[in-house]
């Protein structure tokens, strides 16, 4: 079986990383699906979508999302031949299909409104999709939006994010690049 998850993983994090992973058990091939894969050619579109058009919220391509992925599955044990990683513009559900393998399971963890209404987007395009948990946000945990703030203000966020991560945004100087963004939107 094919399955399918997303997100703009722009940090990804050990709670991300805890939904790629319980997908990739129901399933033998996993695409990870990178939204926004370029914020100019694919802005958020629906108003619920609130971290989908900013540098400041988007701040590692789509190539540096696709290493960062890559390298933290394989840190986490999960073979290459076992995952793919793809383009998903979510914001564009016209031509979501043509991106996405026909016949896969999406699979979704429901914790916002904008979770919510991507999951109907889904269901309009008849994509087959289960849902893995609903949390609150209290229950989420943490998000890419604190550990960039945590990573602006130098705080120790590497706890929350897989060691290749955190070795990728240094290695990278991806974490410069955040506190820059930080800096230069917060003096607006």
């Amino acid at each position: 079986m094919t399955g399918v998850v997303h997100g703009r993983f722009q940090v990804l994090h050990l709670k991300e990383m805890e939904y790629i992973l319980a997908a990739k058990m129901r399933c033998r091939t996993l695409y990870i699906g990178i939204t926004h894969p370029d914020i100019s050619a694919y802005p958020a579109t629906s108003a619920l979508d609130e971290h989908g058009t900013t540098r400041l919220d988007n701040p590692l391509t789509y190539i540096e999302r696709y290493e960062m992925i890559r390298d933290a599955l394989l840190e986490f044990g999960v073979k290459r031949e076992e995952f793919e990683i793809i383009p998903f513009p979510v914001s564009s559900p016209d031509i979501l299909t043509q991106y996405a393998p026909a016949g896969a399971v999406h699979y979704m963890s429901i914790c916002s409104a904008w979770d919510e209404e991507r999951y109907h987007l889904l269901e309009a395009l008849h994509m087959n999709v289960e849902i893995l948990w609903r949390k609150t946000r209290e229950e989420k945990g943490i998000t890419g939006t604190e550990i960039r703030g945590m990573i602006a203000r130098g705080e120790d966020w590497q706890q929350h994010v897989p060691k290749s991560v955190a070795e990728y945004l240094a290695g990278h100087g991806i974490d410069q690049r955040i506190r820059h963004l930080y800096y230069t939107y917060s003096a607006d």
